[in-house]
């Protein structure tokens, strides 16, 4: 029992670690600076790269992951994968370094919802009563939201569409999540690379402006794959319900940068906005507790 309750805060300490340095990136990606977004994806997938293969090399896990490139079936779905993540992150800095967090907190609140949707329409998933009532009211609140910005808020619908459909396409792979990053970031390396080449040779180039700019560079590598390593090391140690609702520390601080740190604008229909997703998110929190202790009665009745 002691045991269990030790991998379980273990798991917790990785999970809310995770969570927190997600949230806590839109104060490190404006350091970068003058990059734009595009630059600083690249250096994110080349250093990102590097950090993973010294992980795998202290592992001795190079060559059984590169033992999935041999397979044509998993580098398509990977290339897809790699794609959809390179929009999403493209998107996610942009907005950033741009004044739009408080959007970008609304695409990753409704990310869940996005998944839940896709559940049903390719997967033919059935919905609970509580999901249907989260979907409604979180469609109400993207509406007011939509009212109130004059426009679609593109920025949090190419979030969350980009990550509902990323985590998608990657549950079809059974792939650790540093051999993933790895081979998506080996995809990507050609034509990031050759963006970072092109930007040197024509001077435009960040990288090595500053000693402090190339070291932020270089660490964005760090950046991108502890929080993942943490948070795997989390999937192991906690119940999916946890998970499920430890998500939603990112959005929260990302939403507390924007409004208190950033004050971004918040006019009354935003609030009333956002606070419909919130009420969504509590419709589906409740929903996501209900149905894993069901099924945790079942499995202990099985016993």
């Amino acid at each position: 029992m002691a045991g269990k309750r030790s991998e379980y805060s273990l798991g917790l300490l990785f999970g809310i670690s995770s969570y927190v340095i997600w949230g806590l990136l839109p104060l490190y990606w404006p350091l970068l600076q003058p990059a734009n977004a595009l630059e600083i994806v690249a250096h994110r997938a080349v250093w990102t790269l590097v950090f993973c293969l010294m992980v795998l090399a202290l592992t001795k896990q190079i060559y059984s992951t590169l033992q999935f490139v041999k397979n044509p079936k998993i580098m398509v779905v990977l290339l897809l994968s790699t794609v959809l993540i390179s929009i999403n992150w493209i998107t996610y800095i942009w907005a950033v370094n741009h004044g739009h967090v408080v959007e970008a907190a609304l695409g990753y609140y409704i990310s869940p919802l996005v998944i839940i949707a896709f559940g049903i329409i390719i997967l033919r998933e059935k919905m609970r009563p509580l999901q249907w009532v989260s979907v409604a009211i979180a469609a109400f609140g993207v509406l007011v939201l939509t009212i109130d910005y004059g426009r679609l808020p593109w920025i949090a619908l190419a979030l969350a569409l980009s990550w509902g459909s990323y985590g998608l396409v990657k549950k079809k792979l059974n792939l650790g999540a540093v051999e993933g990053i790895t081979i998506e970031t080996l995809i990507s390396l050609l034509p990031y690379a050759g963006y970072l080449i092109f930007l040197g040779q024509q001077g435009s180039g960040s990288f090595g402006q500053s000693p402090g700019l190339t070291l932020l560079l270089i660490s964005a590598g760090a950046v991108t794959a502890i929080p993942l390593l943490l948070f795997n090391g989390s999937t192991t140690r906690l119940p999916y319900s946890t998970i499920g609702l430890l998500q939603y520390i990112t959005p929260t601080i990302l939403f507390s940068i924007g409004v208190w740190v950033r004050h971004e604008a918040m006019p009354t229909a935003r609030w009333i906005g956002f606070f419909l997703i919130w009420c969504a998110l509590i419709a589906l929190g409740v929903d996501l507790v209900r149905s894993s202790r069901t099924v945790d009665n079942r499995i202990t009745e099985g016993k």
